[in-house]
């Protein structure tokens, strides 16, 4: 049970952030997921983003930070073996099930619902 708190509270406390950002700030959603996506690569670059992983699990994995995270983690992994050119797939190769899944379950669920333009 402590796992699923610690999950949670690091979760959302990420949310909070994102929320906070749109509330007090002129940012668009789009411009938030960014700074969440870059903000992770930053972190996992630096090594401060792996602690965060391993007390908050999910908290910290799934949000776009963790994406983020990932795409570094990828990137310093294949440059160690493939030099520069890793630094071009190894984000790609280390995220590829999550952009398929995003992908696969996005295209689902556009035919199972209504999506309707915002005016």
């Amino acid at each position: 049970m402590n796992e699923i708190l610690k999950a949670f509270v690091l979760g959302g406390v990420i949310c909070v952030i994102g929320q906070l950002l749109i509330d007090l700030t002129k940012l668009t959603p789009a411009r938030i997921m960014v700074i969440y996506v870059v903000t992770g690569v930053v972190l996992g670059y630096f090594g401060l983003y792996q602690p965060l992983v391993e007390w908050g699990g999910a908290g910290a994995s799934v949000p776009l930070t963790g994406f983020g995270n990932l795409l570094a983690k990828g990137v310093i992994k294949e440059v160690d073996n493939s030099g520069l050119l890793g630094a071009f797939t190894g984000g790609v190769k280390a995220s590829a099930a999550g952009i398929t899944a995003a992908v696969v379950f996005g295209y689902i669920m556009s035919i199972i619902s209504k999506p309707k333009i915002k005016n």
